[in-house]
């Protein structure tokens, strides 16, 4: 019978509240090369890209050439502005390092984030959380990101890797998702999606198995009980 096994977190607006740290970033190195980011354009149709996706996205949008030395350089002007931002707030929800710690005492759990990993790493050193993940498939770990599915099976593989016992199911993989794009990857690997509403509205992530507010309010016991119900 097939039950919950491991967790796959996305990071950035389910760990980390980082959206409008991203969003800032984007704006103002798209500013740069004379494109206007607005904040309801951001979470409307870049949400959930990695950087590469996202400054694809808008340079299309806007008839700008997306060589890869273009794209190479933005994004490399945008990451410097993000961890100087980072260094500068306490981005982790609240509540959600003792869900984190709760779910890796019964559970490996992996990241699946279109985030870079250096990103990635300094926050979750920071907040002491690092070591309660088993694997982190980053960005650069993927050659096509969210909605496609590449992310979740790389973490599930990196898990199965860490393991000597039974090899985890997607089926048995609850990912924690913020995103429609990043619902949509996890469902087409076959995995279970539990939807925080920290970035958007609980009506828009009707897509996910499950949606909460907020992790800290979540009772893992009754999620596992409501998404693999004893036959």
């Amino acid at each position: 019978m097939t039950t919950l096994a491991a967790m796959i977190f996305d990071f950035d607006g389910v760990i980390a509240d980082t959206e409008p740290l991203h969003f800032s970033s984007f704006r103002h190195t798209l500013a740069e090369i004379g494109i206007e980011l607005t904040e309801s354009d951001y979470y409307a149709h870049y949400l959930g890209y990695d950087d590469r996706g996202c400054f694809i996205a808008a340079l299309t949008a806007h008839q700008h050439r997306t060589d890869p030395t273009t794209l190479t350089q933005l994004m490399q002007r945008k990451a410097h502005t993000y961890l100087d931002s980072v260094r500068d707030h306490q981005v982790i929800f609240p509540g959600v390092s003792e869900f984190v710690r709760e779910s890796a005492a019964a559970y490996p759990l992996a990241i699946a984030s279109g985030a870079l990993r250096h990103e990635i790493e300094v926050i979750l050193e920071h907040a002491g959380l690092r070591k309660e993940f088993l694997h982190i498939t980053s960005a650069e770990d993927v050659t096509r990101g969210k909605p496609d599915p590449q992310p979740f099976l790389q973490a599930l593989n990196g898990l199965n890797q860490q393991r000597r016992e039974q090899a985890i199911t997607a089926g048995s993989c609850l990912v924690i998702e913020d995103s429609i794009p990043g619902i949509r990857g996890a469902k087409t690997a076959g995995m279970k999606v539990l939807a925080v509403a920290n970035t958007h509205g609980a009506q828009d992530l009707h897509e996910a198995d499950a949606v909460v507010q907020h992790l800290s309010r979540m009772c893992l016991n009754d999620l596992r009980e409501q998404l693999w119900p004893a036959t």
